[in-house]
């Protein structure tokens, strides 16, 4: 059975820092793609991180890059997203996912888990 559960979120001024982590049982990081995804009220998810199951590839949204850094600790089977010069446009729900059928998981149509999400909220 996966379980994804994702912590770190909370309340930061803008241009501070969070760290997000997502615990994953029932999940080989060899066999699952994992990413992040954000969404807002109102608007569609949105995928801002993934990181390839191949060789570890890390790919981001453009409204990220040079921002956010995912990565994996495969000891502890669970993925981070470090989160820097945060903007309040960055304030949403933050998921975990993983899927099993793809290499790199940049979609939510490839999602085949979801985490319950935890709230980023960036005040100005």
């Amino acid at each position: 059975q996966v379980q994804l559960v994702e912590s770190g979120g909370g309340l930061v001024q803008a241009g501070g820092s969070l760290r997000l982590s997502c615990a994953a049982s029932g999940v080989s990081f060899s066999r699952h793609a994992m990413g992040w995804f954000r969404q807002v009220p109102g608007k569609e998810r949105e995928n801002v991180a993934a990181i390839s199951r191949i060789d570890g590839t890390t790919y981001y949204a453009e409204s990220v890059k040079g921002r956010f850094t995912i990565s994996r600790d495969t000891a502890k089977n669970t993925v981070y997203l470090q989160m820097n010069s945060l903007e309040p446009k960055d304030t949403a729900v933050y998921y975990c996912a993983a899927a099993a059928q793809v290499l790199v998981l940049t979609t939510p149509d490839g999602v085949d888990y979801w985490g319950k999400g935890t709230l980023v909220t960036v005040s100005s």
